[in-house]
């Protein structure tokens, strides 16, 4: 596993009480009880821990795994463009930018 997975899975068990035998790459955030103001909590959470901006596009993260892979993307471009502001220099919060999309199911 990654280091991204192994950080949101222990939020998830200390933050939300989500029993760990319940975590896994495919586990629908809706049947672990996160909803889209979990899903905003969980966003700020990802920003402060990882010194990255999150886009204002809206994105459908219905997984854990959809999650790990999303903070990684960011994680790597933040990396890589030489525009992005330093680790930990914040930008706009996730509650600020309309990230959150409603998951359809």
């Amino acid at each position: 596993m990654t280091e991204t997975y192994d950080w949101l899975c222990k939020m998830l068990v200390a933050e939300y009480k989500i029993e760990p035998s319940k975590l896994a790459l495919d586990a629908p955030l809706a049947d672990l009880g996160i909803d889209s103001l979990g899903m905003a909590e969980l966003l700020f959470n990802v920003e402060d821990e990882f010194g990255i901006t999150l886009p204002p596009e809206p994105v459908e993260l219905p997984t854990v795994g959809d999650v790990v892979r999303f903070i990684d993307a960011l994680i790597l471009a933040s990396k890589t463009r030489p525009d992005a502001p330093e680790p930990g220099v914040a930008g706009p919060s996730a509650g600020d930018t309309g990230l959150l999309k409603p998951d359809p199911s």
